[in-house]
């Protein structure tokens, strides 16, 4: 009788390398999309994150480590981010009045208008990317995607 997938290691470990390697593959061309559409705005997938995180902070903004943490890829220099931001008119920095230690990032109008300009043509590169799987898939592959992170954020 024939070991089966699980009772072998190295077909298992061949199988997760295999996965591993299709999911960077896909986050490095999905990611190279994405970069192409916000390059015709000006900006880099970070400080469009960056202005997304601070579209949802609302009114109040985010420090500078706040903002570091809400990231999807971490980078090291949220300071040079926003400096770059903030010349291009799109954040404003402002002491806080409770505590003048504490500097608060905020969305400027037209930083709140560049990012909303770009829901559209992003939710339609994504439904191009992905909205060939249908939502089953996506659903299922969410979950999948999900369980992948838990079990990663254990090991490291």
């Amino acid at each position: 009788m024939s070991p089966t997938l699980t009772e072998r290691p190295e077909t298992l470990s061949n199988l997760e390398h295999q996965v591993y390697l299709t999911v960077q593959r896909l986050a490095a061309d999905l990611g190279h999309q994405t970069a192409e559409l916000l390059k015709a705005s000006g900006l880099s997938p970070a400080q469009f994150n960056v202005l997304r995180i601070l579209r949802g902070a609302g009114e109040d903004g985010l420090t500078c480590g706040e903002i570091g943490e809400r990231l999807i890829t971490r980078d090291s220099d949220v300071t040079r981010l926003l400096d770059r931001l903030e010349k291009q008119a799109l954040v404003t920095r402002v002491r806080s009045t409770k505590d003048r230690r504490v500097v608060l990032t905020t969305l400027t109008e037209r930083g709140r208008t560049l990012v909303t300009d770009l829901d559209a043509p992003l939710a339609a590169l994504h439904r191009a990317q992905l909205g060939g799987l249908g939502p089953q898939k996506l659903t299922q592959l969410l979950v999948l995607l999900g369980e992948a992170a838990a079990t990663s954020q254990e090991v490291g």
